[in-house]
């Protein structure tokens, strides 16, 4: 066979084989036999092992399985990976579109207009599959949402994902384009990253027990187990014999060189997936309005048992993809989106006994201790009971049968006890009066449901929790200090509170469990780092009850100093807020100006806990101790508040002023130098708001490099946009 010959004839086989995978793992229509394909299959891996010069890596053959990697690398995401909030009732559901409707215009127009596409929620492992020039390069497991696992060799064994996008310029995909439902490829990014689940159906996966069993090794709990173990394996070839699928829902980084656009609404976006060759879910309809919305849960849920693989709940989306930066996103999830979860399995086991955790804030938490029983999944022995109200209200007791639940991955849950099979012997729990780490009083103030234990920084539990809290990146930023070197430092009794971190010495630290010089002197060097922080840091490390990031940048702000943070009445201040208030209602009825309401975003709630927290007199010996020490809070508003400088660790303060004042600016893409929420903080620094979404009010646009929907969104909407060296350049300015 000449060689012209030769490479037509690999060129074809490839062709073949990738089209009968396309119909049978995609289109889920065979078009040839297992015979068959095996007879092509192995035509093909003869012809390139005679012929190793028209090798390829995308070729079929090489899904099988590869060299076995030594580990995985990790693969930081271009756009993050987020997680979906839940919803478990009716009632939520119909929340969630009242949130939606909220932030969108309030012109009827657009309320009309509001559409949702509605899909299934596979219950699977999440990844990114990244494509360049229509060929699949890199793929990832979601990891922390910014980074994952580098998995591309064991995600290229799974044959339901292309190794070429169809339509773009290679043999497989043109020979594959009939199968496109609206007759033509779809058109091609010169960038695409498809987000998806990989899976195992149920037939694969009983196969795959029968197989383990007569082996007889360790049989798996259930096909998501199965599957996450099988992509995460070192050997490709070990992934390719368990028989994986994937399922494309959604995109990551899209660009386009020669025009082009990714559909404007969900629905079609989905559609324009499979016409690239992906699988996508076969239910999925356009809804509108909540009862449309329960309506497809209900009868998803109604053919649950008999699909073909594992779903956990459905997914509601706005179906108009312009509309998701305006509605916007809250912490880790998007506004736009919701996972509609069926109800959770509940099970039947026995309360053995209940013990009681105490947390950092001391609060005492009451952990039933169950007989193991199987349940969602896992194995249950304990579960939280929350309060002593809690117990109350579920009359639970000490060797009772109980009912537990667990959904997915959420904590445990004892629902209900069965008294009618309560033992003679059975007992009801106490909340203890003493501390049972540290024998202090444990008091319950009115109106709340917590117990809490009043050892604060000297009770041990409360003392290391507030050490890891106090330490954290951002709270005093001291990089070393984890959660084992903590409780070797605590249980040793050489650190009692924060205070003393600053006091350690390098053969203090050396003798420790795992502690070398050089981590040792490293973080010596992060203490001290420490004691010049900034104010808003410094009271969020204190681990005030109720006081996170956001009220501290607000107490920051609004005191200037720690000094006048520390002398403020704060019931005085909350009996004025509160008659601000008031007169701002009776104010506002009449059209008439309002006044400026102090603290605005500090409740009565966090003020009464800042009260009880500052009058305390150890915790002011606390922060007495750490100024006598070196640290040294500064604000970051008003004169010798500090600037920014740009350094290879991050920001340092140096002096500045307010710059942005009353201005929202959103940060997007891969800042060179700079990570984002260190730039976010910087804009806080000086005054400005850092948002998550680009709006109409939004006043810049700090964009980098791969800033994808912000920037388009910004530029829409005419908003100013900036790189990382303009907005510094205005605090060095002020």
């Amino acid at each position: 066979m000449v060689d012209a010959s030769v490479a037509a004839r690999i060129g074809a086989l490839r062709e073949a084989l990738e089209a009968h995978n396309h119909a049978y793992y995609v289109l889920d229509a065979p078009t040839v036999s297992d015979a068959e394909y095996d007879s092509l299959f192995k035509e093909l891996q003869a012809l390139e092992l005679e012929y190793p010069e028209h090798a390829s890596p995308d070729s079929p053959t090489q899904r099988v399985g590869g060299r076995a990697a030594e580990g995985f690398g990790q693969i930081v995401h271009a756009l993050p990976m987020l997680s979906l909030q839940n919803a478990f009732t009716d009632e939520e559901v119909v929340g969630f579109d009242r949130r939606v409707r909220e932030a969108l215009d309030a012109s009827a127009t657009e309320q009309d207009a509001l559409r949702y596409c509605c899909e299934l929620k596979f219950d699977g492992l999440a990844v990114n599959l990244r494509y360049e020039a229509g060929r699949f390069v890199r793929g990832a497991t979601r990891g922390d949402g910014s980074t994952g696992e580098d998995v591309t060799a064991n995600l290229r064994t799974i044959r339901a994902i292309p190794l070429h996008l169809r339509g773009a310029e290679n043999p497989a995909a043109r020979a594959s384009a009939h199968a496109s439902s609206h007759g033509q490829p779809a058109s091609v990014p010169s960038v695409l990253e498809v987000r998806g689940e990989v899976l195992m159906f149920r037939d694969d996966f009983e196969r795959l027990n029968r197989e383990q069993q007569a082996r007889g090794e360790k049989l798996f709990v259930n096909p998501r187990n199965a599957a996450a173990g099988a992509l995460r394996q070192l050997d490709p070839g070990l992934t390719a014999q368990r028989r994986l699928r994937f399922m494309a829902y959604g995109l990551g980084e899209v660009r386009f060189e020669k025009g082009g656009r990714v559909p404007d609404s969900h629905l079609e976006m989905l559609q324009w997936l499979s016409d690239l060759g992906f699988p996508v879910g076969t239910m999925r309809e356009r809804q509108e309005g909540p009862a449309g919305l329960l309506d497809f849960y209900r009868r998803v849920g109604a053919q649950r048992e008999s699909l073909p693989f594992d779903i956990d709940g459905v997914v509601y989306k706005v179906d108009q993809r312009a509309w998701h930066e305006r509605i916007g996103y809250v912490a880790r999830a998007p506004r736009f989106a919701i996972a509609h979860k069926f109800p959770a399995e509940e099970v039947s086991t026995e309360l053995l006994d209940i013990d009681v955790q105490v947390g950092r804030t001391g609060t005492l938490t009451p952990v039933a201790r169950l007989r193991p029983v199987f349940v969602g999944g896992v194995t249950v022995t304990n579960a939280t009971l929350h309060n002593q109200d809690e117990l109350e209200r579920k009359d639970l007791h000490i060797g009772d049968t109980v009912i537990v639940r667990r959904a997915g991955d959420v904590i445990p849950e004892v629902v209900r006890a069965l008294p009618e099979r309560r033992p003679a012997a059975a007992r009801r729990f106490v909340m203890p009066l003493a501390c049972p780490k540290c024998g202090s009083a444990v008091v319950r103030e009115p109106g709340e449901a917590a117990a809490r234990c009043v050892g604060g920084l000297f009770c041990q539990a409360q003392r290391s929790q507030a050490l890891i809290h106090f330490a954290q990146r951002r709270a005093m930023d001291i990089e070393g200090l984890g959660d084992k070197l903590v409780e070797q430092l605590v249980l040793s009794d050489q650190v009692r509170s924060p205070a003393d971190l600053y006091s350690l010495r390098l053969d203090q630290l050396t003798a420790l469990e795992r502690m070398g010089e050089k981590s040792a002197r490293n973080l010596l060097t992060a203490i001290e780092r420490s004691r010049q922080c900034r104010l808003e840091r410094f009271i969020f490390a204190l681990g005030i009850r109720h006081v996170g990031e956001e009220v501290a940048r607000v107490l920051a702000r609004h005191f200037g100093s720690l000094q006048a943070l520390l002398q403020t009445e704060w019931s005085a201040l909350a009996i004025a807020k509160s008659e601000i208030q008031k007169r701002n209602t009776r104010a506002r009825a009449r059209g008439e100006p309002l006044l400026a309401v102090p603290l605005e975003g500090v409740g009565l709630e966090i003020m009464q806990s800042l009260q009880a927290f500052l009058a305390e007199a150890h915790n002011r010996e606390v922060i007495d101790r750490l100024l006598v020490c070196g640290v040294q809070p500064v604000s970051s508003s008003g004169a010798g508040a500090p600037q920014v400088s740009q350094t290879g660790s991050g920001i340092e303060p140096t002096g500045g002023g307010q710059v942005l004042a009353g201005k929202t600016l959103v940060v997007t893409g891969t800042l060179s130098g700079m990570g984002r929420n260190e730039v976010e903080d910087w804009i806080r620094q000086h005054g400005g708001t850092a948002s998550g979404s680009v709006s109409r009010r939004t006043d810049f646009v700090v964009a980098g490099d791969n800033a994808g929907s912000k920037l388009e969104r910004a530029r829409a909407l005419g908003v100013p946009v900036i790189d990382l060296a303009t907005l510094l350049s205005m605090g060095h300015s002020s």
